[in-house]
């Protein structure tokens, strides 16, 4: 049986969105152009892949296995023509988390790594996106599952976080921080907690009752924030440029020590050939500069590595 790949990528297009409209829009063709490309599919594999009806889009049983398979079959093809076009494209890595400033380790890497293009991601989700639909190659910021199918991810970077807190807190004049010590404190996030996986975790494992939601307006605004509130607290990782913000101060967390990850995240049917070199090139820094220490006794994750933190994924 033979695929048209043009059709595989209509459905995956469709899955993704559930809406065949929107789904038409990102292929820059006609709704109807993508129903018969489906319909084709769903005719030569012998099944339905979509159940359609008053309640929208959704996948049949089907359409749930074939989805995979599916997006590593276009990855491949849109590698395939990459791999013979008259001049390869640079290596497309976006970030996330700017928060925590992430291009401080790329930076550490980009000049050893081949030619890089830099994009700006706003959360884990668009960069899971972009990487499926082929907009990107691969990205960098903290992962956490689940991840969908077609993703592979390697640890680069362990790196200690520290508690920011005002010089009016209770704590603030203590020269180290054990992480229960601020349970009465409150957790000031820039965001929704529920999407703030690592703020959420730490505040669920050292019993943090008391949580505030600020606005992500940069840095420099939010810990102008925590500053301003005596009882409360953030956290930022230890090697991070703080800017010069009256009334803060940086406090080490230790007995446990949190640890923030940094992977490199890809698609598995990207053959850029500039993802090994980039890989490389972290694994070889990762080593250089001890990256990857971790001590169950000592540290904090909230998804603890393998043994072997470096050569893995996921």
């Amino acid at each position: 049986m033979d695929l048209d790949v043009a059709q595989v990528r209509a459905f995956v297009r469709t899955a993704e969105e559930l809406h065949f409209g929107r789904a038409a829009g990102t292929l820059a063709i006609s709704q109807q152009a993508l129903s018969k490309r489906i319909a084709r599919l769903e005719s030569l594999l012998g099944t339905e892949l979509f159940r359609r009806g008053g309640n929208g889009v959704r996948l049949t049983e089907a359409g749930q296995r074939f989805l995979p398979p599916a997006r590593q079959t276009v990855a491949a093809a849109d590698a395939a023509v990459a791999a013979v076009s008259a001049k390869e494209h640079p290596l497309r890595v976006d970030v996330w988390g700017h928060l925590y400033a992430p291009m401080r380790t790329l930076a550490q890497v980009a000049g050893r790594a081949g030619e890089l293009a830099l994009g700006h991601g706003r959360d884990l989700s668009s960069v899971t996106t972009a990487l499926l639909h082929g907009d990107i190659d691969a990205a960098f910021g903290r992962v956490h599952p689940p991840l969908p199918a077609g993703l592979a991810h390697r640890l680069v970077r362990l790196e200690p976080v520290d508690a920011v807190l005002s010089t009016d807190h209770p704590l603030a004049a203590e020269p180290a921080l054990r992480p229960d010590q601020l349970s009465d404190s409150t957790l000031w996030a820039p965001g929704a907690l529920d999407r703030l996986d690592f703020l959420h975790r730490f505040a669920d494992r050292f019993g943090i009752r008391n949580t505030a939601t600020s606005v992500n307006l940069g840095l420099a605004h939010f810990l102008a924030e925590v500053a301003g509130e005596p009882r409360s607290f953030s956290l930022v990782p230890a090697d991070v440029p703080l800017p010069e913000v009256p009334g803060l101060r940086s406090v080490p967390l230790v007995d446990p020590t949190p640890l923030y990850a940094w992977s490199l995240l890809w698609s598995t049917g990207n053959g850029h050939p500039g993802l090994n070199d980039l890989a490389t090139t972290c694994t070889e820094e990762a080593g250089r500069s001890r990256w990857l220490e971790y001590d169950s006794t000592r540290d904090w994750l909230p998804e603890p590595p393998t043994s072997d933190p470096g050569s893995g994924q996921g």
